[in-house]
């Protein structure tokens, strides 16, 4: 019987059967936290990507505002993607001036924190490297950085406001008015009391209070783009200046002033004031300048158009005195400016030099105005009271330079936005504009 017991206890210690079992037994926790942590470690990679994806619409968002709000544009836009700051073991931080990648200090940057919770993962001693409600957790953060990069912005309207006017642009109470597809800038404030004139975008370099569909204060000041046009006017090559009559008494102007009928001419001086004596159709062929040398352009009821293939560009010159240098009647201008040469996509352009009877009262009504081209007013304080259309023989571009503008009820630009094919570069400013990712 001994021998019997002895002998079955060899057999047993010399049987391999069950070690597979104790192996698979002491390597199970391995195992499963080797498999744990692989699977954590995928998502907080995951979780790392959503992060990243936060952070940089948030950064982008803090450059776009850049103002004292940008911190909180970065912490609502983060929000959006399921990170809210302080909630969750979540931190948004958003930091402005720092150092660009490519020079300067007026980047912003956020970064977004989260802890994430460990699972598995402890199984294999891993602590993490923070903690969550009291337990370890894993902590990942995502950063990103940008700018605002500034856009370039042209105007149909620019108030230059030299005569150092308060307002450069204000309307008081305008629901008719319709400056649609058209941007408008004053390089002092801007003032619209009822309507905001339906402008795409309203800039003002001071204040702007209610002016525009998108409303932008503290705007760069647009410097004149024309001012150096003046190299093209001609020498003045008057002697006298014949006065309108303005009495029956009064001698008329003289025939070298009366305007009528077809006018093939491409270069006019006119010495003094300038009367239509009946309708002008300007049959040039090509580009036509007018230069008014101390004297105004009085339609006297009647209308100035240039035909298919004929432009036109109306100049008022001369000395700063007491004269009128504008045009005034009823009637109406349908001209084309020329889209090339010296004059390309300007219709009508007053000495910078003038400053005095430069005024408009009732610019686009009296006369009316259907001009493809832009007016240049640098020192008139204007009134701007009719609705301008595209001449009947050119592209859709009107532009407006003045010293100061008041925009009342009709004030209206049509069917614009062909300037290009009009020759005209309108006015441009560099404005911020959207954050860009730097990095």
């Amino acid at each position: 019987m001994r021998l019997n017991l002895i002998a079955r206890l060899r057999t047993v210690l010399r049987s391999r059967a069950g070690n597979v079992a104790v192996v698979a037994a002491l390597a199970m926790p391995v195992v499963l936290g080797s498999l744990g942590l692989g699977a954590e470690v995928a998502s907080w990679y995951g979780g790392k990507r959503s992060l990243q994806n936060a952070a940089d619409s948030a950064a982008i968002a803090a450059a776009t505002a850049a103002g004292s709000g940008y911190a909180s544009e970065a912490r609502a836009v983060a929000r959006q993607y399921g990170y809210r700051d302080g909630v969750g073991g979540v931190t948004v931080t958003a930091v402005n001036a720092v150092a660009c990648p490519s020079g300067g200090n007026t980047c912003f940057r956020v970064t977004v924190q989260k802890l994430q919770p460990l699972l598995l993962a402890q199984t294999v001693g891993f602590a993490g490297d923070g903690h969550l409600n009291g337990s370890p957790a894993k902590l990942i953060s995502a950063t990103a950085l940008a700018i605002q990069a500034n856009a370039p912005r042209q105007y149909c309207v620019l108030a230059l406001a030299g005569s150092g006017a308060t307002q450069g642009i204000r309307s008081n109470g305008a629901p008719f008015a319709n400056l649609s597809g058209c941007n408008i800038m004053s390089n002092t404030a801007a003032q619209c009391n009822g309507h905001n004139l339906a402008a795409d975008i309203g800039d003002a370099h001071t204040t702007n209070s209610g002016c525009g569909v998108q409303q932008n204060s503290s705007v760069p000041i647009v410097a004149d783009p024309y001012s150096g046009l003046v190299s093209n006017i001609p020498s003045n090559p008057c002697s006298t200046y014949p006065l309108a009559p303005a009495k029956k008494k009064d001698p008329p102007l003289p025939s070298s002033n009366l305007l009528h009928g077809q006018e093939s001419r491409t270069v006019i001086n006119i010495c003094g004031d300038v009367q239509l004596s009946g309708p002008v159709i300007v049959t040039s062929g090509g580009n036509a300048v007018l230069t008014i040398f101390n004297g105004s352009l009085d339609l006297q009821g009647y209308s100035m158009q240039t035909q298919p293939g004929s432009k036109l560009t109306i100049v008022f010159a001369g000395s700063n005195n007491a004269r009128l240098h504008a045009p005034v009647g009823n009637g109406s201008f349908d001209i084309q400016a020329p889209t090339s040469g010296p004059w390309s996509g300007v219709a009508m352009y007053q000495h910078p030099s003038l400053t005095g009877g430069v005024d408009i009262s009732a610019a686009g009504n009296s006369p009316t105005w259907l001009i493809t081209g832009l007016v240049y007013l640098p020192h008139a304080d204007v009134t701007f009271s009719g609705a301008v259309n595209k001449s009947s023989n050119g592209a859709s571009c009107f532009g407006l330079v003045v010293d100061k503008l008041l925009i009342n009820g009709t004030g209206s630009i049509l069917n614009h936005g062909q300037c290009s094919q009009a020759g005209l570069t309108l006015p441009s400013a560099s404005v911020p504009g959207r954050g860009q990712l730097v990095s």
